[in-house]
């Protein structure tokens, strides 16, 4: 008799909870609320600061604004004809476009040789990455101070090391073909950031598959090319499109080489989008014609983006063996 009344007894909570498992767990509110609350700083400063902002340039982009009064006259679509019939709006873009090509590969190959240096490194390879991610941490004036004086054609270091050689070195911040180039240098020098996301992808690398490899008998390139590459492939994919978003944005290493002194004197080479907004809104306080620069310049990155992402998507390994 004591067998079924356990039974019995047991059958019961078993009901209940084979029923508790079939009805769905209710909408939690309070817990709900709770998140809000807690991400509500970033949902204001992001309403605020970047959608409002966002916002209030679109409008002003069609009108003329003067800061000093605070007003603003209906201009229509003058200032975005302007952007056509504006010569410097075109050599901005034709340098900052000229800067993309040439900096975003140069990037993505030091920081991708560098992760990799730093993944073979045994004892020592915390002391290491703390160097090489050093740089990253330098502020953009001292930077642009060193390489000021790293980069003189007379008396700079980088040609006094070429002339070891026999080779005599451009005038790096003078010649009109050699200031992209100056620049991309400086540059590279904060490359450190990318390289610590290469480097976590390249931790991430079975090394079952290198393994097995060798015992096929491939060697470094081959291993490097058919196992390496597609394993970060996202990383890589990331990084190209994050670092052609911020090349369309320079502004720093340009502004603090050439163009901090406030004088026209400057070279056109130098010239780079983000820079001639710059001046059309806190110089010449063109705020409707620099805000329609800034909406192409935003409809441009979008542009390339969207490109990236259509056909860069189809070189990426994911883990299911198949590309997207």
């Amino acid at each position: 008799m004591t067998q079924p009344r356990a039974d019995t007894a047991l059958a019961a909570p078993r009901a209940r909870f084979r029923r508790r498992r079939r009805t769905k767990v209710p909408y939690n509110k309070r817990e709900a609320l709770t998140g809000y609350l807690f991400i509500s700083p970033w949902i204001v400063g992001f309403l605020i600061f970047t959608a409002g902002a966002m916002i209030y340039s679109l409008v002003i982009s069609f009108s003329h604004y003067n800061l000093a009064t605070n007003t603003a006259t209906p201009a229509g679509l003058d200032n975005y004809a302007q952007l056509f019939s504006d010569p410097r709006v075109a050599t901005a873009l034709g340098n900052t476009l000229f800067y993309a090509v040439l900096a975003v590969p140069l990037e993505i190959t030091v920081a991708l040789s560098l992760a990799a240096l730093l993944n073979q490194a045994g004892r020592g390879a915390g002391f290491f990455r703390t160097i090489y991610y050093l740089p990253k941490m330098t502020p953009a004036v001292a930077t642009a101070a060193v390489f000021f004086l790293l980069l003189n054609g007379n008396t700079g270091a980088i040609n006094r090391f070429l002339r070891i050689f026999g080779i005599e070195g451009p005038q790096w911040l003078v010649d009109p073909s050699w200031i992209k180039p100056s620049i991309v240098l400086m540059t590279l020098w904060g490359v450190s950031g990318t390289m610590v996301i290469f480097l976590a992808a390249l931790k991430n690398v079975p090394r079952e598959l290198y393994e097995v490899a060798e015992l096929d008998g491939a060697g470094p390139i081959r291993r490097f090319r058919n196992i390496t590459l597609p394993m970060i492939s996202s990383a890589i994919f990331f990084n190209v499109i994050v670092l052609s978003i911020a090349a369309f944005q320079v502004f720093d290493q340009a502004y603090l080489l050439f163009w901090r002194d406030q004088s026209n004197s400057s070279p056109e080479a130098s010239l780079f989008y983000a820079i001639y907004l710059f001046q059309q809104a806190f110089r010449q306080f063109n705020f409707g014609f620099a805000a329609a620069m800034a909406w192409l310049l935003f409809v441009i990155i979008m542009i390339i983006t969207a490109i990236q992402m259509k056909f860069g998507n189809r070189f990426v390994y994911y883990e299911g063996g198949d590309k997207n």
